[in-house]
């Protein structure tokens, strides 16, 4: 149980590096979807109203450099580069560290010692692995305006040092199953295991050595769990599972905005740790961050420069939504963003995009949304749209689920709180 809840964002991580590998990608190639994610995308709270482009990078052979074009009238790159723990080594974009001028991050590999070249922003990495979430919004979802996002966001480079980055190879992977959800069973320990063969232990880990190797995982000999084993980690897993669900709840109370069901899918102490590395020495959150990536994947280096997310799963009454009944979600208006704002819809048992759904969200940039005479929006979730509501609707496939609100350039009425979302209201019950 305690592999599971410590090993969370390094099996989440491995979960996504092996479905790129699966659809084609090797490390230091950038994946991208060409059109907003739909449900064969299985990674967990994924955003489904921008253009993903997701480089994994890997430094055994050396330093690694990520491009990113500077903002434009043509578009913008926002995103974090995150290590193999999903600790966030620096943002880029607007928020970021070239703060929309574009620029060359340099990624240095665990004891890198050379002398980096100039004309780099250089971020050193204390694992070999990592990922960049980024993320290459368009201005409208017309054919022509995501291409032009997906056109935009192929200026994004990534390569060796010193290799010619024109040479830069992507890789499509929309509308191919891309399952990175967590297993929770002895697949689990696999995954945990492939992780170790290739990270260098960090020192606030240590302890784990003994722990892992008493379950078969150890650092340059094979995991060859036998049957009872195996039965022995599924155990342990669903055992975990239950925790972390438990702990989950805890998220909520207290609330974000007083009086209602939103809160920040992480609590601040991991906050804090995922974009500093865990600094405190007298701080280190593991069971709540094996919460966030039981759930997520990503962390931004500073959360709230550039976008910012609640979450909720019950209704006012405390009752957890219920994917055959039918609920409201009333945006008051002037969402204060400078981008975009959306709610999305995942299953709760897996975090992912509801299987078998046309569409996942409602967003403040989708084009047909009807909006109320007073500027709000109504945004339904059901296995049904109202009558006269189909664009203004979310389908849950009557699967119990869990809402996403994310915020895109958010402004100081969310974190002021005179701005405030109500809770989602059940409208009708099955």
């Amino acid at each position: 149980m305690e592999a599971v809840i410590w090993g969370m964002p390094a099996v989440n991580f491995d979960r996504m590096l092996q479905a790129a590998i699966a659809n084609g990608a090797k490390p230091n190639q950038v994946v991208y979807w060409s059109r907003p994610v739909n449900a064969l995308n299985q990674t967990l709270t994924p955003n489904p109203d921008t253009i993903y482009l997701n480089p994994f990078y890997d430094t055994r052979a050396g330093p690694v450099v990520l491009e990113i074009p500077p903002a434009d009238e043509a578009g913008v790159i926002v995103g974090s580069v995150d290590n193999a723990w999903q600790n966030a080594l620096e943002d880029v974009g607007p928020a970021g560290a070239d703060k929309g001028k574009g620029a060359k991050y340099l990624i240095t590999p665990p004891r890198y010692t050379e002398q980096p070249p100039a004309g780099y922003i250089v971020l050193p990495s204390d694992t070999y692995q990592g990922f960049v979430i980024l993320r290459s919004n368009f201005k409208s979802r017309s054919d022509a305006d995501m291409a032009a996002a997906v056109e935009y966001g192929k200026r994004i480079k990534i390569h060796p040092l010193g290799a010619n980055p024109e040479n830069t190879v992507y890789v499509d992977v929309y509308d191919k199953p891309f399952d990175a959800t967590i297993p929770y069973d002895w697949r689990f320990f696999e995954s945990l295991h492939r992780f170790i063969q290739v990270e260098p232990w960090l020192t606030r880990d240590k302890v784990m050595i003994d722990q892992l190797q008493s379950i078969g995982i150890e650092k340059g000999k094979p995991f060859n769990p036998d049957g009872k084993t195996k039965s022995n980690l599924d155990e342990a897993a669903r055992e975990a599972r239950a925790e972390i669900d438990m702990r989950y709840a805890e998220l909520f109370d207290p609330p974000y905005f007083s009086g209602t069901r939103w809160a920040v899918p992480a609590s601040p102490p991991v906050v804090e740790g995922m974009g500093t590395g865990f600094a405190d020495p007298n701080d280190y959150p593991v069971a709540e961050r094996a919460v966030s990536y039981a759930m997520g994947y990503f962390s931004a280096k500073h959360l709230g420069a550039g976008q910012f997310y609640l979450m909720s799963f019950q209704d006012p009454a405390g009752r957890q939504f219920n994917g055959q009944n039918t609920y409201r979600l009333t945006v008051p208006p002037n969402a204060p963003v400078s981008q975009y704002w959306s709610a999305t819809a995942y299953d709760r048992q897996t975090h992912a995009l509801i299987r078998g759904t046309s569409h996942s969200s409602r967003a403040s940039n989708s084009p047909d949304m009807q909006p109320n005479a007073d500027g709000s929006v109504d945004i339904f979730f059901g296995p049904q749209a109202p009558a006269g509501k189909e664009s203004n609707w979310v389908p849950t496939n009557g699967r119990d689920f869990e809402v996403l609100f994310r915020f895109y350039g958010p402004e100081k009425p969310i974190f002021e709180k005179t701005w405030a979302l109500p809770d989602i209201e059940r409208v009708s019950a099955q």
